[in-house]
């Protein structure tokens, strides 16, 4: 049999795994980080979905082996876990820096950006999760938990209409992104998202920002900031992928299907 190609990278940046939930896409996440090996690797919040847990979602096995793969990558690979909101169990760690493992509130990553062959200048990232930026999550934590059930319904309905789909041999459709992508409010609330999350970088002396929350992946420019988004693991299957000379790129597990 073929051997499987292993990428090596300088810097990857996955959130959003919400382990603990039925649709975390355990499977796809294993076999991302078997093929995808990295220097640094940053968790950029919402690797365990403690919101759902505490709502009676049940811990499987598939979700205890993807910990048990982060623990045998921490091995040989310094990993930052950056708390989420869904994981703010990890308040009372903050701080934790052991075994190749720092758990943090927020990172600065710097990269060498090369000017001329020979000549770089180091380029500053601000990693945060971004719920510190969410208007629900600052004044309406409640009416977030609520929206977070809604959410689960429409993975439910989504993968019900997904096997309908398949079995007539049609592509996947995501129904959530749908709503999410007609929905003016919601188009709005993007918007508010990436242009406050440029500003959050420009105050923490950056020129660029990396963060997840929204499972909405990005790689684009904001005025002078170079904005990032990680996407998600129930959904887009998505990743930052930085590579030695420091090249960003966006992985999309579905342009590989």
């Amino acid at each position: 049999m073929p051997t499987t190609q292993v990428l090596k990278y300088q810097v990857i940046v996955i959130s959003d795994l919400h382990l603990g939930i039925k649709h975390s896409k355990t499977e796809e996440i294993l076999e991302f980080l078997e093929t995808h090996r990295c220097e640094k690797l940053i968790l950029n919040g919402d690797i365990i979905d403690g919101w759902a847990l505490s709502r009676g979602a049940k811990w499987k096995k598939r979700h205890t082996k993807v910990l048990n793969k982060l623990i045998e990558i921490a091995k040989d690979t310094e990993i930052i876990w950056v708390r989420g909101n869904h994981d703010e169990f990890l308040e009372d760690f903050l701080g934790f820096d052991s075994l190749n493992l720092k758990i943090v509130k927020d990172y600065v990553l710097t990269l060498k950006s090369w000017v001329t062959k020979d000549t770089y200048e180091n380029k500053r990232y601000y990693v945060f999760h971004g719920d510190d930026i969410d208007v629900f999550m600052l004044k309406y934590k409640w009416l977030s938990k609520i929206g977070s059930v809604c959410y689960d319904f429409a993975l439910w309905m989504n993968t019900q209409y997904n096997s309908w789909r398949k079995k007539r041999k049609l592509k996947y459709k995501s129904i959530s992104k749908i709503l999410k992508s007609v929905v003016k409010t919601a188009t709005n609330y993007v918007n508010d998202f990436e242009k406050t999350a440029a500003k959050m970088a420009k105050l923490h002396g950056c020129k660029g920002v990396i963060c997840g929350h929204i499972h909405q992946e990005s790689n684009k420019q904001i005025g002078d900031v170079h904005y990032l988004n990680s996407g998600d693991w129930v959904e887009s299957m998505t990743a930052i992928l930085i590579d030695q000379d420091s090249n960003i790129k966006i992985y999309r597990k579905n342009e590989d299907l």
